[in-house]
């Protein structure tokens, strides 16, 4: 009985260790951002008017390769738009960056990755991907340091079905979108404060949902 549990511990080892060398590529751009500078945001969106939705889901876009905080930016969405139209604009942003990342790496991409890691890790990512890979896109879809951006690669890579990936991408995507955005919306009065909350939020949850990704890998 121990054998087949040790070997899917395993296999969530290879995994994990795979999610953290694409995550150091996607961040290697770039350093990690301040709340400080995070605040920037609403200035930087509101001086384009009319224009500041879609300098937002570009943003959000542009966390495939480097590390913006797309939350500060869907609350900065919140700010400007308010949380039904905020929310809608993050939920566009989210969705849109995850097919991106999926679609990346099921082109030619995919063969420079598979050097990379190898064919070994890649049937492991499948194994796991095969068990759990759809709750690891929803509960990874508000946490900081690229590790959604990883998990999408990783889903591409593990050649997940397109059905099963864009179900899981939006049961994460919209209601993270809306909370930030009813964060901004919330407090469109202290903008600082909104920025520094939905900041924050997603590092505190980052062990929270390892450890319901964890349980569930048992």
């Amino acid at each position: 009985m121990s054998r087949p549990r040790d070997a899917f511990a395993g296999s969530v080892s290879s995994a994990l260790t795979v999610i953290g060398l694409l995550s150091l590529l996607a961040t290697s751009c770039a350093r990690i951002p301040t709340a400080q500078e995070a605040s920037h945001a609403v200035l930087a969106l509101r001086s384009y008017g009319s224009w500041a939705w879609a300098l937002g889901i570009a943003l959000i876009w542009v966390d495939l390769v480097l590390p913006v905080p797309q939350t500060a930016v869907i609350a900065a969405l919140g700010i400007i738009y308010g949380a039904l139209l905020g929310g809608l604009l993050g939920s566009l942003g989210l969705i849109g960056g995850g097919l991106l990342g999926y679609v990346l790496m099921r082109t030619s991409v995919r063969r420079h990755v598979h050097r990379f890691v190898g064919a070994r890790s890649l049937r492991t990512m499948e194994s796991l991907f095969d068990r759990r890979g759809a709750w690891a896109i929803v509960l990874t879809r508000s946490l900081p340091y690229s590790v959604p951006e990883a998990i999408v690669f990783l889903a591409g890579l593990s050649s997940m079905p397109m059905r099963t990936f864009i179900g899981a991408l939006a049961l994460g995507s919209v209601p993270t979108a809306f909370v930030f955005a009813a964060i901004g919306a919330g407090w469109a009065d202290q903008p600082i404060l909104a920025l520094v909350v939905s900041y924050v939020l997603p590092v505190a949850l980052l062990p929270i949902a390892l450890y319901v990704m964890r349980r569930g890998a048992r």
